[in-house]
């Protein structure tokens, strides 16, 4: 009889086992018949696709821990790892801006250098550095320029963190949308050197009720997360070393983005010629100092013309590569270098 007991121990688990799978087959039925998209994924048109929206994603329970760091780290930045950060070891950003008050809607705004498939960018040249760079190498380029601070260890949990929101945002990204989250928009050059009176004016009625008269934007209400809108010049602005000190460069992304709410990637609201007189007025203005810029673009031919600083492979005045005309500086590296430049 002794021999039967193990038997049955056996047996009895073997039911148990089975009566749960079979409650589990029709549980699944359940939720199935309920709602089949917890197990179907419908496939999206390319048309269709957007970006995750973080916030809701946060407030439904389904964001990794490291996807959300990364979400507060760029969209707090000043809070997180800025002068506001209560731990001195984190002060690697210099201003109070946050990293989403120019890479628009936390990154996923086409035309505001979004975030969406950048990693899949990198490794990618650099004119700057003159050699490949990785995407931590760039978010370092503007930890030190446009947040005028400095480097963040490249294998710190705030740079892996960034680097996995970054990803996360990109995921299901349809191929034939990822050049239209590249970059900004294109640009017709203007045959004519910046009107700081045109973009004085230009200022005045699109962009105070923003920035404020003087420039220097709104904070939000909890201070400690930096702007709501960002200066645009002054001691708490991007350095003069900074893309978007940049004249064309400005232009593009106040082109594709601005008056903020208005403008888009594909119906902008300024035309080329006042987005460009609005930037070199907006870059006229005094800024933190970049140190070391002559190191800058060790080919000096690679250096978009609408660079500020010196040197430059050519002889045109300081003031012109500030405010230009540029198609003079742009026709002279095509005649000279066979060079297409387009800022």
């Amino acid at each position: 009889m002794k021999d039967f007991k193990p038997l049955v121990k056996r047996i009895f688990k073997l039911l148990i086992s089975i009566f749960l799978l079979i409650s589990l087959v029709f549980l699944g039925l359940y939720v199935y018949n309920s709602n089949p998209s917890y197990f179907v994924k419908e496939k999206i048109a390319a048309k269709d696709w957007v970006p995750k929206d973080i916030l809701l994603e946060i407030a439904d329970g389904y964001v990794a821990k490291d996807v959300e760091y990364g979400y507060r780290l760029l969209s707090e930045t000043s809070k997180w790892m800025g002068p506001m950060a209560e731990d001195p070891k984190m002060h690697f950003s210099g201003n109070n801006m946050s990293c989403t008050n120019c890479h628009l809607k936390g990154g996923t705004q086409a035309g505001s250098a979004s975030w969406v498939g950048v990693t899949n960018r990198f490794p990618q040249y650099n004119g700057r550095s003159n050699k490949d760079i990785t995407i931590e190498d760039r978010i370092n380029g503007c930890m030190e320029r446009s947040m005028n601070g400095k480097k963040l260890p490249e294998k710190s949990e705030e740079m892996k963190a960034m680097v996995a929101y970054m990803e996360w945002i990109s995921e299901n990204l349809p191929k034939d949308r990822e050049e239209e989250f590249k970059g900004y928009p294109e640009l017709q050059v203007p045959n004519v050197a910046v009107n700081l009176e045109t973009g004085k004016a230009l200022f005045t009625k699109e962009c105070i009720v923003c920035h404020g008269e003087n420039g220097q934007g709104i904070l939000l209400a909890d201070a400690s997360k930096g702007y709501q809108y960002p200066p645009l010049w002054g001691a708490d602005s991007y350095n003069d070393g900074a893309g978007m000190h940049r004249v064309l460069t400005a232009a593009q992304f106040i082109k594709g983005n601005m008056p903020f709410g208005q403008a888009s990637y594909n119906n902008p609201s300024l035309t080329d010629e006042e987005a460009f007189h609005l930037a070199g007025y907006i870059n006229s203005f005094d800024r933190p100092k970049m140190k070391n810029t002559e190191g800058d673009y060790p080919d000096l031919k690679k250096k978009p013309v609408s660079t500020s600083y010196g040197p430059w492979a050519d002889n045109f005045s300081a003031e012109q590569h500030k405010y230009g005309p540029f198609s003079p500086i742009i026709n002279y590296y095509k005649e000279k270098y066979d060079m297409n430049k387009t800022k």
